[in-house]
Formats: structure tokens, sequence, C-alpha cells
């Protein structure tokens, strides 16, 4: 009991440095992206480096529904420590583009319970809960391929991508150009449904940017790897 109260304490200290921590500056850049909070994010990171790793107030952090805070608590906590039904749970309490994939790659990539996360989220009717599910199978298919079904995944990129809402969009759309990128026999065929679809076609790309598009973002991605 103490311990709890000693974290609760904490949490409501913490709570207050964030609150000071807020700039409106800050806020309308990041409610452009749809992330409902004010605190810029390298601030964020030096008061979790001060904070270091600790569980139970990343739970408490978490509990507050405060998009900093949730954000704090994904940086402070242990990605090992979480049951598989315990994300599955915050992946949906996670709304905010930030805290979202935050929570995927500082976290769950990192779980024991990835791999059946991943294939639970991929089939799931929420298209921001599956976009989670095919950023994990994003990150398979560059670091750990072995098993997946390459063929069948550019199989549904090609029948769903076109329509998927937008967050699931750009979810499959990484996946299809990671695919080409770094699977030469399947990349004749990711490039063509990339052109076929015409997917972030004419997203508006900086200067010196690689650009979303897969066939681009593909081709130039293999033009480095052979440069280097």
């Amino acid at each position: 009991m103490a311990e709890t109260a000693r974290t609760e304490t904490e949490a409501a200290e913490v709570m207050a440095e964030l609150a000071a921590l807020e700039d409106p500056r800050a806020r309308v850049v990041n409610e452009k992206h749809g992330d409902d909070h004010g605190v810029n994010l390298n601030k964020l990171r030096a008061l979790a480096k001060r904070l270091k790793t600790q569980q139970e107030l990343a739970h408490q952090l978490w509990e507050t529904e405060d998009t900093a805070a949730r954000l704090l608590a994904i940086l402070i906590c242990r990605p090992k420590a979480f049951a598989r039904d315990e994300l599955d749970v915050m992946l949906r309490e996670a709304r905010t583009p930030k805290v979202h994939d935050w929570l995927v790659n500082y976290v769950v990539k990192k779980n024991p319970h990835s791999e059946e996360l991943r294939q639970a989220w991929s089939a799931d009717p929420d298209p921001v809960v599956a976009s989670a599910g095919w950023a994990l199978t994003t990150e398979r298919v560059a670091r750990r391929p072995e098993g997946l079904d390459l063929a069948g995944l550019l199989n549904v990129i090609e029948a769903e991508m076109k329509d998927a809402p937008d967050r699931l969009q750009w979810a499959m759309n990484h996946c299809l150009a990671q695919i080409g990128i770094e699977h030469a026999g399947h990349r004749a065929r990711a490039i063509s449904i990339g052109e076929r679809l015409g997917v972030l076609k004419d997203y508006p790309t900086p200067p010196n940017c690689t650009s979303p598009f897969a066939p681009t973002w593909i081709t130039e991605m293999v033009r480095r790897q052979h440069d280097q």
C-alpha cells in the first residue's frame, strides 16, 4: 500500500511537471497531426531520461488518459513486462496517432507476445487496430521474413489497400514498399501494384525527402543500397 501511495504521489508530481511544459505553439503543431497535447517531445524525452524505467509509474500515467502522460509512460515502461491482453486493451485505448505509433514501435515490438498480437490485430475489423498489425508485419518483412507469405500479403494489399481508411492504407503501403525494397523476387510485382493503385502518388513530399508512393520509395531505397 505504501508503495502504491508513493507512486500515486509521484504520478501527481509528474502530471504537474507535464502541465508546466505545456506550450501553446507545440499544441498547434501537434494538433495538426491529430495529437492533443502541447509538450515538446525533446523535453518529454528529457523528463523520461531523468525518471528512468518505472513500470508502476508508467501504469499510473497511462491510466490518466492524458496524451502527454501516455507518451511518457511508454518511454519509462518495461516493454517485456506487459501481458498480451494488457497490450491489446492499451492499443484500443490509444486513439491519438503518436501514442498509437509509440506503443507499437517502442513497446509491442519488444514484447514476447508481438507475433501473436500481429496476427490478431491484422485481421481486426477496427482499421486503426489493423494498422498496428500491418506495422508489425512490416517489421517482420524487414527483419524476420521467414515463414511470412509475401505473395499472400501482396494479394491482400492489391485487393484492399486502395479503399482502406487512411491509417490502415498508410500501414499497408509501408508494407508494400518494404516487400519491394527487401525482397528482389517480389520487387517487380510490388512496384506494379503500387503503380496500378496509385496510392499516395500525389502526396506532398518536401525536398530531399523520399516520396511515400511505393514505386518511387522502392526504387530510391534500392538505388541507395546499390550505391553503398
